[in-house]
């Protein structure tokens, strides 16, 4: 079991440092609260870290994690989000606390942003408009979150809810890189050795094919014209892909283009579902968390549709919105959005409503959407990962019968 450092505020106001073992970052979090400790910052503990009793290398160990990188990493924006609810919920006015932010941080782009952001509080600024100047950093959701939090003056609960969130999706991204890690090597072996096929094995073919004076098969034909466009146009070829690539990716940043690719994704079988689940879960968590604390519910929902993250999903809650504020239900104003929310969802949203807890339902609903989307993710990459190894056998099987079929060609003109 990983084995985790720690550095946390205790209830008198001191700092406590140590490791625990935990399944996961978010599990040691849990561990830590159980302790009575505030967290500051948290690191798995590397095999060659030092044995327990040796000081722990940094102050913010998640800070150092790259070096002198120009760019703040999702660790960083986490770490710091945590420590500054730490410091909240400690008594510290907010701008001493950024000042401990950005002299304790110790990466140089970290500094600079968390200073940024200090100096613009300093001039009058609210914490979550002087975020929003750095949209690469704070995204929408997170500044939405940190405005409401601001509002109803609950702002250290809102940044650890911000900080469980970005855990929570942290986890979930690396079970995806680790079970995709397999295939994608097995894709990228199988592109070297097309590649070695197309360039140097099936030229040796070409000749002893141009000798038989017969007509090729078909798929023959193609592999060859495949292997000469490769050999004489290699490079022109990677460079129109690259251009492609890039003007494809420029569109989907687009307004018109991402909503058309968000709408794409979500019709894609088992792909789609997943995709709506998840957006359901941070809606009901966020929302959730937002009535625990008091926002009123109108507020809430405006802030918690920007988590959603599909704006066409977005979009269709919107709408609901708009029937809320007209003095309807939640739970019949969500009925249009049968795509993110299923039927027996909404009787459940329906009844907390009626009976006043709809704030400690939204959580729980949270909690067992992801419970499923876990298991359901782990059956999606198992599935993914033989389809790409039948797709990767298919190309290279294609290749292999393309050049033995003229063999039997060769076996009538010889008869």
């Amino acid at each position: 079991m990983p084995v985790f450092l720690y550095r946390a505020l205790q209830a008198d106001g001191g700092i406590a440092e140590g490791q625990l073992e935990a399944a996961g970052r978010h599990e040691a979090f849990r561990q830590m609260e159980g302790l009575g400790l505030r967290p500051v910052s948290l690191a798995e503990k590397a095999t060659d870290a030092p044995a327990k009793g040796s000081p722990v290398p940094n102050v913010l160990a998640g800070f150092s994690l790259r070096g002198k990188s120009r760019k703040i990493s999702d660790r960083m924006l986490e770490n710091f989000t945590r420590l500054l609810s730490s410091l909240l919920a400690a008594g510290v006015p907010l701008s001493r606390a950024l000042v401990i932010l950005y002299k304790e941080a110790a990466n140089p782009a970290a500094q600079a942003k968390w200073k940024e952001v200090h100096d613009l509080v300093i001039d009058g600024m609210s914490l979550a408009d002087a975020m929003a100047k750095s949209p690469e950093v704070f995204p929408r959701v997170y500044v939405a979150m940190v405005q409401a939090g601001e509002t109803g003056g609950f702002l250290d609960l809102v940044l650890a809810q911000i900080a469980d969130f970005q855990s929570r999706e942290k986890e979930l991204k690396s079970k995806v890189m680790a079970a995709m890690l397999y295939p994608a090597i097995l894709l990228v072996l199988a592109l070297g050795v097309l590649v070695f096929l197309l360039t140097f094995f099936i030229p040796r073919f070409q000749v002893i094919f141009s000798g038989l004076g017969a007509a090729l098969p078909t798929p023959t034909q193609i592999v060859l014209g495949v292997s000469h466009i490769v050999r004489a146009y290699g490079l022109f070829v990677g460079v129109g892909l690259v251009l492609v690539g890039i003007f494809v990716r420029t569109w989907f940043t687009s307004e018109k283009g991402r909503r058309i690719w968000e709408g794409l994704v979500l019709r894609v079988p088992m792909v789609g579902p997943l995709v709506a689940q998840f957006a359901m879960a941070r809606f009901c968590r966020m929302l959730g968390t937002l009535l625990g604390a008091g926002v009123p519910l109108v507020q809430g929902l405006n802030v918690a549709r920007k988590s959603i993250g599909n704006q066409i999903l977005v979009d269709a809650v919107s709408q609901s919105i708009e029937r809320v504020q007209e003095g309807g239900q939640l739970g019949a104003s969500l009925g249009s959005c049968r795509g993110l929310f299923p039927g027996s969802v909404l009787e459940m949203i329906s009844v907390a409503e009626e009976s006043g807890k709809l704030d400690a339902e939204l959580v729980r609903i949270a909690n067992v959407t992801e419970g499923d989307l876990d298991r359901e993710l782990k059956t999606a990459v198992a599935f993914a990962e033989p389809l790409m190894l039948f797709f990767i056998a298919a190309f290279i099987g294609t290749i292999f019968i393309s050049m033995v079929l003229p063999i039997f060609t060769m076996q009538e003109h010889i008869k």
